[in-house]
Formats: structure tokens, C-alpha cells, sequence
């Protein structure tokens, strides 16, 4: 009676790329799968159905909002009796195989009520046997549930409570592998639609800092990358369960998500974004500039420009 569960909480909006060696391998550790759809018509509806763990779950939201899922899912979570460890993760995010034979795994299990634990965040490569480091050294991923309430933000928002009493613990031991970047043209056409929406949601940032928020990958250079321990694959790979790669579709709902912000607001007011039918001396700049190691010369520029919305 007092064995702690663990939950995964995942929002979903047509993941069916990913989506079935997510639920493969999180069905190793977790007690319970939580997937909260978002109205997806790609088969991600399907394949969750075949899960066992998976306890799948409407968002009826018509529009991109964080904050509204997330509750939905720790309110799931609440439904079930016990202690529980939740854990948020997107479909592209995957524990590495190593952690469930750990010290750190197992304080986690018996922590107290309240406790944040923040994981590492790396970032894999297309080939799967590199990975840079992420933006966010230590990501607040898991929370030992005592009831306390979520508030987050519109975008980018941390996923489980995180009250300012909490204690807070950063794991080394492992950590959460992002799969983003291996697909490149689905995370290029992601970051589009992430730029329209920032454009929306804060008209008054600049679109300097929109454009470099979104295009720092192109920054990374091989001296950034570190291989992959073949501990994060194997504890999967020996369980029948292949993450060492994905389905590319070339096929990408975001795009039309794109087209609809633009029927809606207009072509003009994304003319500064970095939207591939936009060609524009501000964006010829930026563009030309992106792959650069942010330095002085360019920092200078683009505070003189940073006034432009």
C-alpha cells in the first residue's frame, strides 16, 4: 500500500512519429502513462489505445495552451489512490535506460511529499550517437505529488508544481534524452510555428529575440557534441524496445498551423519572421548571422535593431 507509483504525464497533438517507441519504453518504468490529447488525426489516438498503462484522456482546447494541459493531467494523476512520484515528459523525451538501477531512482521513490527534482537535459543528435548539452542544464521534470497546486505559463512553462518552499533536488546519475533535433525538418517547422505564436502571444518582443531564440541550433558545432553512453540505450534495447531512431514523415502539421496564423493575421504582420516564403533585409541579416558564436560585433547589431516589432 505504501509502494509509490510513478506517473507519466504526457500532452500529445499528432506524435504518432514517436509516439509508439515512447509508450514502448515508458511502459518499462511506469506504473502509469497519462496522455492528454489534443484532437490529434495522425493515429496517435490509436496507438495509445494498444498501451495497457495508458490512461488516455481529451484536451478539447482549439488553441496551444500549456497551462490548461498541464492541470488536466496532474488532476488525472490525482484520481489514482497512493503516493506518486509524477513525472512530465513530452513524447520526444526518454529516461535514460540507466537511471532505474540507481541510488539516485530510488530516492527519488522514497522522498517526501513536495520534493522537485530537476533532470539534465540533453539533446540528441540526428545520427544518435552524439548530443550537446541543452539550454536549461537542469530541467524540473519530476515531483513527489502532495496536492499542491500548478500554475504555468502561456509557453515554455514548468510542467509540474514547483511551490517556493519546495526542496528541490538536481540528479547527475541520468538524465531525460531530447529527440527534437532527430528530425530536423519537423523540429525546423516547429520553431516556425513557435515564432508565430510568440509573435501573437507578445507582440511587444523584439523580432531579434524571437528569431535567436529559435535558431540557436544552428550554433552548435561538433566540439559542442559529446557521444551518447551506450548506458542510456541499452537498458531499452534489451527489453526489445529500439529508441536509437525515429519515423521522418516529412509531413508536418505545424505548417498548417502556420497557415492558419497567417489566414487569420495577416502575411504582413510575420513579414520579420523566419517563415521560408519571407525574404527581407532584417531576416537576410539574422539568417546570415545565425550560425555564428554570438559575439560582441553581432550583440552590438542586434541591440541597435532591437527595437524593430
Amino acid at each position: 500500500m505504501n509502494k509509490t507509483k510513478v506517473i507519466c504525464l504526457t500532452p500529445i497533438k499528432n506524435e504518432a512519429w514517436i509516439l509508439d517507441k515512447f509508450l514502448a519504453a515508458t511502459s518499462l518504468w511506469a506504473d502509469h502513462i497519462i496522455i492528454a490529447d489534443q484532437m490529434s488525426d495522425d493515429g496517435s489516438r490509436e496507438i495509445a489505445k494498444k498501451y495497457p498503462k495508458v490512461i488516455l484522456i481529451d484536451n478539447k482546447s482549439k488553441v496551444f495552451n500549456e497551462p490548461e494541459r498541464q492541470k488536466l493531467l496532474i488532476e488525472e494523476s490525482r484520481k489514482i489512490e497512493g503516493k506518486k512520484l509524477l513525472i512530465a515528459l513530452d513524447a520526444d523525451e526518454f529516461i535514460s535506460g540507466n537511471a532505474f538501477s540507481t541510488e539516485e531512482w530510488a530516492s527519488m521513490l522514497s522522498a517526501d511529499p513536495g520534493t522537485v527534482f530537476k533532470f539534465k537535459w540533453p539533446f540528441i543528435a540526428s545520427n544518435f550517437k552524439q548530443y550537446w548539452a541543452g539550454a536549461d542544464a537542469n530541467m524540473p521534470f519530476a515531483y513527489m505529488d502532495d496536492g499542491a497546486e500548478h500554475t504555468g505559463r502561456a509557453i515554455h512553462s514548468t510542467r509540474i508544481p514547483s511551490p517556493k518552499a519546495s526542496p528541490t533536488r538536481k540528479l547527475n546519475d541520468f538524465v531525460v534524452m531530447h529527440y527534437q533535433f532527430t528530425d530536423w525538418q519537423r523540429m525546423e517547422s516547429k520553431h516556425r510555428w513557435y515564432q508565430c505564436f510568440e509573435r501573437i502571444q507578445f507582440p511587444e518582443k523584439s523580432v531579434i529575440e524571437i528569431f535567436r531564440r529559435y535558431n540557436h541550433m544552428y550554433q552548435i558545432s561538433e566540439q559542442d557534441k559529446r557521444n551518447v553512453p551506450a548506458k542510456w540505450f541499452s537498458f531499452y534495447s534489451e527489453n526489445g524496445v529500439d529508441i536509437s531512431s525515429v519515423e521522418i514523415s516529412g509531413n508536418y502539421y505545424w505548417d498548417k498551423e502556420v497557415e492558419h496564423f497567417i489566414k487569420e493575421y495577416g502575411q504582413r504582420y510575420f513579414k520579420y519572421m523566419d517563415l521560408k516564403e519571407n525574404n527581407n533585409l532584417l531576416l537576410a541579416y539574422l539568417r546570415a548571422t545565425r550560425e555564428w558564436k554570438y559575439s560582441i560585433l553581432e550583440k552590438a547589431f542586434d541591440k541597435y535593431l532591437g527595437g524593430i516589432r
